[in-house]
């Protein structure tokens, strides 16, 4: 076993140019994630002060720019000295996160991701990307003058709009800078905008400022044309997709893809995406959905097999709510779109349409978690294309959580356990006991590893009322029984993927996971024999996971778009 800090750094380094293969990556970093996501930072020196097993030194501040030759002997040595304590206080990490109960599974999981970027085995197709990259140029320019000509009729001064056409971009922007012209251009696109409480009227306002959460995660919209709307509004002249594709292009032409994945990204588990190549949040959506997915290919001779685990958060929270009718739905393959629109209208099943079963869809994966009428009528809006009146989503929320009582009492459930947990009690919060209150922990995952709440308190908010909050990365985050319940059902569904992943391993090479997905080549010789293997471990039941009625949807091709 080879250990570092940051290893896929190392670790690169070691199998590129020293052709370095140990049995198995451990990375220190990725361990100092899981056993403490909320902390501000995973340096070696933050943990090293953090277990008080050393100080790390300053030398490479001294060394900055220089070469070998730059050196004095007296200035090597002392370099020296600072690699072998960095060395010793990586090990000394490692041993340290081992006698704490790091589990071996999670070791696995640590090698798992790092040989998808050290050991890379997908390829880039470089003209392709050059081709898309041409495009969506293109296509921004079109979609901004289009947006252009759309507002500039706003504009009654033949001055002031000759001004605006001259300015190119620069002018767009001014237009875009109108909070209801941007939204209005948001809503053509069918994007709900972003809305806050505004701490200044304390009134419902848009989240358009450049520090809002809301108004960020617009910028990694799945569609191009979002995109190129947030860039135009900040000034910006590329988007993100043009910025990634570029970046795709430079890697294209340096050998396999090497696949940059963060372990234990999220304080669920799950992984995120890292250096600037985000394969969390691919194109999905709009003119070039695809484009991207379609330029990673498997090497030549194989195929890419990707395998989804169909709603798996909401077939654990049925699971974890005991809401047993809901989970024989599953099991049986019954259509709970269709069952939930059907006490929604108070129809039958089989006389639902389309449109109502997408209200059914979005009422089943959104309402789980105590979302409110307002939210709701957001989602329903934005995903279903339905808009519905303020009673209308009261009593489409309200006929949800009486037709599932259970989960409305796993939220309550949830409630008492932060309040347990805050007071040191222990404490069972769901029907088939797998989620307990450790005190001093957090809450317990078949993993072996914590939901943590750090910090937690009891705190007025603005509006002088009591909630619970915690801490993370050093900021206030507040937590309830809804939002308690999505952090553990998505840590659970992302246990089940990775004890599947795991398995996938023994007979594949897995190249990717993402949210509840895994990715894997295999030779095209034996394909269908790969996929049904791959459908096998994907329908899998973990053994503390008895009765979680599970199902996937799988999917192969040359390359990863074609899944």
């Amino acid at each position: 076993m080879v250990v570092c800090q940051n290893t896929a750094f190392d670790g690169a380094i070691l199998a590129w140019h020293y052709d370095v293969s140990p049995l198995a990556w451990a990375d220190t970093l990725g361990m100092s994630r899981a056993l403490y996501p909320h902390d501000k930072s995973h340096s070696l020196s933050a943990q090293a002060t953090r277990l008080g097993v050393g100080v790390k030194g300053t030398e490479v501040l001294n060394a900055l720019g220089k070469r070998y030759v730059d050196f004095s002997a007296d200035e090597l040595a002392r370099y020296g000295a600072y690699c072998v304590n960095d060395v010793e206080l990586t090990y000394s990490l490692f041993h340290n996160y081992l006698s704490m109960g790091f589990p071996k599974q999670e070791l696995r999981l640590i090698d798992a991701t790092l040989r998808m970027f050290i050991e890379p085995r997908l390829v880039l197709d470089k003209d392709l990307l050059v081709s898309h990259l041409v495009a969506v140029k293109d296509y921004k320019q079109q979609l901004l003058e289009d947006v252009r000509d759309t507002l500039i009729g706003d504009y009654s001064d033949p001055e002031a709009v000759k001004v605006l056409l001259d300015s190119g971009t620069d002018g767009i922007k001014t237009l875009l800078m109108s909070n209801p012209k941007f939204a209005q251009q948001l809503e053509r696109l069918d994007v709900e905008p972003p809305m806050k409480v505004s701490p200044a009227t304390g009134k419902l306002a848009y989240a358009f400022a450049k520090t809002d959460e809301a108004f960020k995660e617009l910028a990694e919209h799945p569609d191009v044309r979002v995109q190129a709307l947030v860039a135009a509004r900040l000034g910006n002249k590329t988007t993100l997709e043009e910025t990634r594709t570029e970046r795709f292009i430079g890697m294209a032409g340096r050998g396999a893809f090497p696949v940059p994945l963060r372990y234990y990204g999220a304080h669920s588990g799950r992984w995120s995406g890292q250096d600037s190549v985000n394969l969390q949040n691919l194109p999905s959506r709009g003119p070039y959905a695809k484009a991207l997915k379609r330029a990673i290919k498997a090497p030549p001779g194989h195929v890419v097999i990707d395998c989804d685990s169909a709603q798996i958060e909401a077939r654990c929270l049925a699971w974890l709510a005991g809401q047993h009718d809901l989970v024989q739905a599953f099991r049986d393959k019954q259509d709970v779109y269709k069952i939930m629109a059907s006490h929604i209208y108070n129809v039958a099943p089989d006389q639902i349409d389309k449109t109502q079963r997408q209200v059914g869809k979005v009422v089943v994966l959104g309402a789980g978690y105590g979302v409110g009428h307002g939210k709701l009528k957001l989602f329903l809006k934005s995903m279903a294309g339905v808009e519905v009146t303020e009673a209308e989503a009261k009593r489409i929320i309200n006929s949800y959580r009486n037709t599932y009582d259970c989960i409305p009492y796993l939220w309550d459930s949830a409630n008492r356990a932060i309040q347990a947990l805050a007071s040191g009690q222990e404490m069972v919060i769901d029907v088939p006991e797998l989620v307990r209150v450790e005190p001093g922990k957090g809450l317990t995952l078949p993993s072996g590893l914590h939901i943590q709440y750090p910090g937690l308190r009891r705190e007025y908010n603005e509006d002088n009322k009591p909630e619970w909050r915690y801490t993370t990365k050093g900021l206030p985050t507040r937590v309830y029984g809804g939002l308690c319940v999505e952090n553990f059902c998505q840590a659970i569904a992302r246990c089940v993927v990775a004890e599947q992943m795991l398995r996938i391993r023994k007979r594949y090479t897995t190249v990717l996971t993402v949210h509840d997905s895994v990715a894997c080549i295999a030779p095209q010789d034996e394909a269908e024999t790969a996929m049904a293997y791959v459908v096998e471990c994907m329908s899998w039941n973990p053994k503390w996971a008895v009765g979680l009625p599970l199902s996937c949807e799988a999917g192969m091709g040359e390359s990863y778009g074609d899944c």
